[in-house]
């Protein structure tokens, strides 16, 4: 049985929904019969997006926004936006994201639209949109979209790696919160994709590679998990078996346990030891 938010006519808001694995959710939800509205900065791929939902959710279902997530009054008009034209807030999908590289001490632009989007717009969307959903007193849903580059931080993109591990921090403080406020039904869920193909991460790339999943392979996993009430939605890779993710996750922890410099993974000293402890020896 799906998640009990997922149902006929409730209502689901998504950013970044115009494509990629919002648009793959967007168009799940569709086929589940729900009311949706899409949130996304570029209006033409909106409309394409409303175009393909429509033909599955029919166009008095489909609503569209232009918002910029990363500023809490556009986030503000949007949740009244919504709640005026479909009655409310069933399923919370704070996914807009972007990753237009950043080094440590490049452009202090790069790190304020890489944090302002991906953590400022889900702290955003989760704070504005959660009073009213627990006021509805129906089962919800806020999915956060986040990263293993989260946990593990690799070297190569701090913005978007401080950025992401806000959000997992973020992610497990609203659901704490969450379990503990008193007659409410919303729970909280970290979606941590792997190798997805979108637009994202295609970098001049037309065709999948093997390695990758699509948008859709990933919603489809989402849900499943949902539907046993993880926490933490891990997604696997096709080329990065799970038992290699959760190692990369454990040596992460292990550097301040062990108290060994941080990233150790990729300091030279610790290559062997790194090896070792993936291979299990």
């Amino acid at each position: 049985m799906p998640h009990a938010a997922i149902a006929k006519d409730n209502v689901a808001v998504i950013t970044g929904g115009a494509s990629g694995i919002g648009l793959a959710a967007a168009m799940a939800f569709a086929y589940a019969g729900m009311k949706l509205c899409i949130v996304d900065v570029d209006q033409t791929r909106l409309a394409e997006a409303a175009t393909k939902l429509s033909s599955v959710a029919g166009a008095a279902n489909v609503m569209t926004s232009v918002t910029d997530v990363s500023q809490a009054q556009s986030v503000a008009e949007l949740e009244r936006a919504v709640r005026e034209r479909f009655g409310g807030t069933d399923i919370l999908m704070n996914n807009a994201g972007i990753q237009p590289g950043s080094t440590l001490f490049g452009e202090p632009d790069n790190w304020q639209r890489i944090i302002g989007v991906n953590m400022w717009g889900i702290i955003n969307g989760s704070r504005v949109f959660a009073p009213g959903m627990i006021a509805r007193g129906r089962p919800g849903l806020i999915i956060n979209t986040g990263s293993k580059q989260g946990i593990t931080t690799p070297p190569g993109d701090p913005a978007y790696n401080v950025s992401k591990a806000g959000v997992k921090a973020f992610t497990e403080a609203l659901q704490h919160e969450l379990r503990n406020t008193s007659d409410c039904r919303i729970t909280a869920h970290l979606l941590i994709p792997g190798f997805v193909f979108t637009g994202l991460t295609a970098k001049g790339r037309s065709e999948k590679p093997a390695g990758a999943w699509t948008p859709e392979q990933t919603v489809d996993f989402m849900l499943a998990r949902l539907e046993v009430g993880d926490f933490y939605i891990l997604c696997p890779d096709n080329d990065v078996p799970r038992a290699l993710d959760e190692k990369r996750m454990l040596w992460a922890a292990g550097d301040i346990v062990e108290n060994r410099p941080p990233l150790s993974r990729w300091h030279p000293d610790y290559a062997e030891a790194f090896k070792k402890f993936v291979e299990g020896n």
